[in-house]
């Protein structure tokens, strides 16, 4: 078993597919497993068609904390240090977002309708992923946040592309620049989640029950209705995907890049520059 394998687990209920995020003691932080894994597992699911459709949640006390800084930070092709920018590293630091960005877009593209189900924390890459979905519950545990901000990071793999069109464009863009956490309620109250439930297990069972209620329909119909869904903003998603690799390629490597990765290490605040 690889470890993109062991990141997730699968359980079949029927022609429903439960796919859970498994890195618990990390809070399901999205290590190279999960970019590796996550493709995989959607083209395993299109492939079996007695899937008519997916609950995707995570497993222990969160959702998942988001990209997991210090395995990815070994991947990055990035040179924080004083030397002159080298274009073969920003040629692959351009590959390594958009491969990011596909595993995302994976779960958008999915045959099927993926429901989201979000106890504890949700956080940077968390919300990329949940926005790729068709449906978000959460429990009342629930935060959100979009920190990339605060991480002298533009979110680079779905977020601003697929946010604004579920929350609208101005309460996203203050979410995206404040960095701001916010709770279940406020997830209802500006339509990130559809409903809220007071525990994980009432939210899982939710969201099993909707996949049910799904899954008894038409399958032809209710793919070919998500593939239209899809279908209508895919060209507009897929532009700004290319433009925010291509800006990440160019501009990532700041002086304020590196400070927000050691204030991380040592969990002090950072002071950022503009540099």
């Amino acid at each position: 078993m690889t470890a993109a394998d062991s990141y997730f687990q699968t359980e079949r209920h029927g022609p429903v597919l439960r796919l859970t995020l498994s890195r618990p003691d990390k809070r399901n932080a999205m290590g190279p497993a999960f970019w590796d894994g996550m493709a995989p597992q959607i083209e395993a699911i299109d492939a079996d068609l007695d899937v008519r459709c997916e609950v995707l949640d995570g497993a222990g006390a969160s959702f998942t904390a988001g990209l997991d800084l210090m395995q990815m930070a070994g991947t990055l092709p990035i040179d924080l240090g004083p030397a002159a920018p080298d274009g073969r590293k920003q040629a692959a630091l351009h590959a390594l977002i958009r491969r990011m960005q596909a595993a995302i877009s994976s779960v958008e593209r999915c045959r099927v309708p993926v429901i989201a189900a979000v106890h504890g924390h949700c956080l940077g890459g968390g919300v990329d992923l949940i926005t790729a979905c068709d449906i978000r519950y959460c429990a009342a545990d629930a935060v959100f946040g979009v920190r990339e901000t605060r991480l002298a990071m533009v979110a680079d793999v779905g977020t601003l592309q697929r946010l604004p069109a579920i929350v609208g464009p101005g309460r996203a863009r203050e979410l995206v620049f404040t960095g701001r956490d916010f709770g279940a309620e406020e997830a209802l109250r500006i339509g990130l989640v559809d409903r809220v439930l007071p525990d994980a297990e009432a939210l899982r069972e939710a969201a099993l029950q909707t996949a049910r209620e799904i899954a008894a329909n038409a399958p032809l119909a209710v793919e070919g209705a998500k593939r239209v869904l899809v279908e209508a903003d895919r060209a507009r998603v897929e532009a700004s995907l290319e433009y925010v690799a291509t800006w990440n390629a160019a501009h990532l490597r700041t002086r304020d890049l590196g400070a927000a990765f050691a204030a991380f290490a040592s969990r002090t605040p950072p002071d950022f520059e503009g540099r």
